[in-house]
């Protein structure tokens, strides 16, 4: 005991061969070499999912066994692992003194207080001396001046993925962990996202189908910003992410993710009654419905019903008349996409 509390400065005598990071322990470099050779051996035996440590894995367990070990001494409320529960006991400002006079919002340390102030003064006291963007705390700004600087200094411990924000990085090692900090206090539903668990929310108010962001360009509106991003690059034409293995784009890291798999051959969702497999879990339960005959979605205006929203969608246009695809060609314009690709072959053939 006495050793260990004598060592203020551990020596960090293992190094990566590859990226030169050190590490106190030989264990930690071990681990860390596998962000490198892609080695993933922990692998759950319920879904076959992998892992490049066993504390991950342990944690992802929980999702299929319930278990919740972890509890908060405030309201008994459990939860899978540490970090869900000290995001929750933000609920209750455990162990956050420190409290804003106009937003009665806490923090645990004074100096968050006064950087949080800055939002309610509209002061803005540090500025990017390239663009000239200003920002209420010196730790964004160093964060912003990355684009300028081309810096990804977040890394992924597992994928080895690098990002410009050390937030965003955070989020993106939920997908590993398995991590759903964000549980909605009605009915127990957990959210990797805060924005996720907003809009869940709405299913509880009663206001799931309010659409407050509008597009510019078209008049669509969205019930998140998020989403309303991903649409405006119908209009672009941006699609930013792109397949490693083929080079095809993407408007949404979605449907690379899904799209990964047709070079991986990998389908990891079963349909429990006929037994064919999907790429990913929002077709299996859409197959689903097959067997059980469900329609639950609902047209509002003739009362049609259908198995998939995206149909009720296309068929809601027989109603409100619009027609969002357009031919750069000629400008006219159609309600479905297949027509609209139908009708753009018909002027490749009068040109040929």
């Amino acid at each position: 005991m006495k050793q260990h509390q004598g060592i203020p400065n551990v020596e960090r005598a293992y190094r990566c061969d590859l990226c030169n990071r050190t590490f106190s322990v030989k264990r930690s470099l071990k681990i860390h070499t596998r962000i490198h050779t892609g080695e993933r051996p922990y692998r759950c035996d319920v879904c076959n999912k992998r892992f490049s440590y066993r504390g991950a894995l342990k944690v992802h367990k929980r999702i299929h066994t319930g278990e919740r070990p972890y509890s908060c001494d405030v309201c008994n409320k459990t939860f899978r692992s540490t970090s869900i529960l000290k995001v929750h006991q933000d609920v209750h400002n455990v162990g956050c003194p420190y409290r804003c006079d106009i937003c009665t919002k806490t923090f645990k340390q004074l100096r968050n207080l006064k950087v949080h102030q800055h939002i309610h003064s509209g002061e803005h006291p540090y500025r990017c001396d390239v663009c000239n963007k200003r920002f209420s705390n010196r730790g964004n700004l160093k964060e912003h001046q990355h684009i300028h600087t081309g810096e990804r200094p977040y890394r992924c411990d597992v994928c080895n993925k690098a990002f410009s924000v050390r937030s965003k990085r955070n989020l993106h090692q939920r997908i590993h962990t398995g991590e759903r900090p964000f549980c909605c206090d009605i009915c127990n539903k957990t959210f990797s996202l805060k924005g996720n668990l907003k809009i869940h929310r709405h299913i509880h108010t009663g206001k799931l189908w309010e659409r407050h962001y509008l597009c510019d360009v078209c008049n669509k509106t969205f019930n998140a910003r998020s989403n309303l991003y991903v649409h405006q690059r119908v209009h672009t034409g941006e699609r930013p992410f792109c397949c490693e293995v083929c080079n095809k784009t993407f408007s949404d890291s979605s449907n690379l993710k899904v799209h990964l798999q047709v070079h991986t051959g990998e389908r990891p969702y079963h349909c429990d009654v006929c037994n064919k497999t999907f790429f990913n879990t929002s077709s299996l339960k859409v197959h689903k419905r097959l067997h059980t005959g469900e329609y639950p979605f609902c047209c509002d205006v003739c009362n049609k019903t259908f198995n998939q929203i995206s149909n009720m969608k296309i068929h809601q246009r027989v109603h409100t008349g619009e027609r969002p695809y357009r031919c750069d060609g000629c400008s006219k314009t159609f309600s479905h996409k297949s027509a609209l690709k139908k009708h753009i072959l018909s002027h490749c053939n009068q040109q040929s």
